[in-house]
């Protein structure tokens, strides 16, 4: 058994920072080894468009998996005087979580999209009226001041003429698109849709052997590499899986939440449009850090071409619940699971939005700090092996 050092917050200071340095350079190391390299790129993109239902499946299966064991708990209790509980157990809870997936999905595509699609028809016939009726008010205020009100009147006209042009072409049709419309891009709409549904086949096979899988990769890591190496493989990827897991069931519980919360509060306070609104705020809700205000500033726009006041109450509203998602539900839900700074939060968040887009702001965070953990581990072990203490 190695001999364990007593280390000083001098050490651990520099360990954190040298752990911190270390997972920086790999994270740069793996951005120019994918997305500068022409040719690793197409064979990792050819590889990655052939192996996308298993890709999908995975995924599926691994956000799946919390709650097949959930309902397993609850049916091993019903049905424990049965001969062969684990497997009636098993095959229920992995039964029941494909119905609550594929109702949960069903429910998105019948009452939440069309309902995102008549708001932004609605938002696209409001915004003539509503841009007239503001540029009929900042001509009245600034009529002592015709240089600014021209200034401002030419911006604004660009500005509608942009979010016109937006709104009537790439929205719409990308809604129609998610809605079920033919369109230009209809093949490749079928193409994913049939990675989608190939892919909810193999996260259903993939459930009912999750943990034959997880025994053959046991055994497999341990027959092929040395124990020792094998013991801190396989302490990492339970780490990395507690990570995954809880960061991102944490944030999308949490974005659920201010999604709900957001719904009820535009209800109440009259507002127009809650189901695209609360949408808006609860999707960008699981982007850590900057996500409140991604969210915070298109509905705050789409308010204001409608209803100024409305978007005055609104952007109160949405401050307030904010500082209350940040101070009490997120983390009462989340708490400090990745163990990082803000800094190293923000960094991640930009570095892999960056690689990965949209994706990667999301789980650019448990990435970095699975990375993190692995060089920090890696420079106490060395310090310990040497059994030297740095002051």
């Amino acid at each position: 058994m190695e001999k364990k050092t007593d280390y000083s917050k001098k050490t651990a200071f520099t360990v954190n920072f040298m752990a911190t340095t270390a997972a920086l350079a790999l994270s740069i190391a793996i951005f120019f080894f994918f997305y500068r390299f022409d040719g690793v790129v197409k064979f990792v993109n050819s590889i990655i468009n052939i192996l996308m239902p298993f890709i999908y499946g995975a995924a599926f299966a691994y956000l799946l998996s919390p709650v097949c064991n959930f309902f397993e708990k609850l049916f091993l209790k019903a049905f424990a005087k049965l001969k062969n509980p684990n497997g009636i157990s098993e095959a229920l809870s992995i039964v029941v979580s494909i119905i609550l997936a594929l109702v949960v999905i069903m429910l998105f595509f019948v009452a939440v999209i069309p309902q995102i699609y008549e708001s932004a028809l609605g938002i696209v016939k409001m915004a003539p009226a509503a841009y007239k009726n503001c540029e009929g008010f900042l001509t009245k205020l600034l009529a002592d001041y015709p240089e600014q009100a021209a200034y401002i009147g030419n911006n604004m006209n660009d500005v509608y003429d942009k979010f016109q042009k937006w709104m009537s072409t790439d929205m719409l049709n990308s809604l129609g698109q998610v809605a079920g419309s033919v369109g230009s891009g209809i093949n490749n709409v079928v193409n994913v849709f049939k990675n989608l549904f190939l892919g909810f086949l193999v996260a259903i096979y993939m459930l009912f052997f999750r943990r034959r899988f997880a025994k053959q990769s046991k055994m497999a890591l341990y027959g092929l590499f040395p124990k020792r190496f094998s013991d801190l493989v396989y302490e990492e990827v339970i780490y990395a899986d507690k990570m995954f897991s809880g960061f991102l069931y944490g944030k999308v519980v949490d974005s659920a939440i201010i999604g709900g919360i957001c719904f009820v509060g535009c209800i109440i306070l009259g507002l127009e449009f809650p189901v695209l609104i609360s949408m808006i705020v609860g999707v960008t809700n699981i982007i850590p850090f900057f996500g409140p205000y991604i969210g915070m500033i298109p509905s705050t726009l789409i308010l204001l071409i409608v209803n100024p006041m409305h978007s005055l109450y609104f952007l109160i509203f949405i401050i307030i619940l904010q500082q209350v998602d940040g101070n009490v539900i997120g983390p009462k839900i989340l708490g400090n699971s990745t163990g990082l700074s803000s800094f190293w939060i923000l960094f991640s968040i930009l570095f892999f939005g960056g690689v990965w887009g949209f994706i990667g702001m999301i789980v650019g965070v448990p990435v970095f700090a699975t990375i993190y953990d692995i060089v920090r581990k890696l420079i106490y072990r060395g310090l310990r092996k040497k059994n030297i203490k740095i002051e």
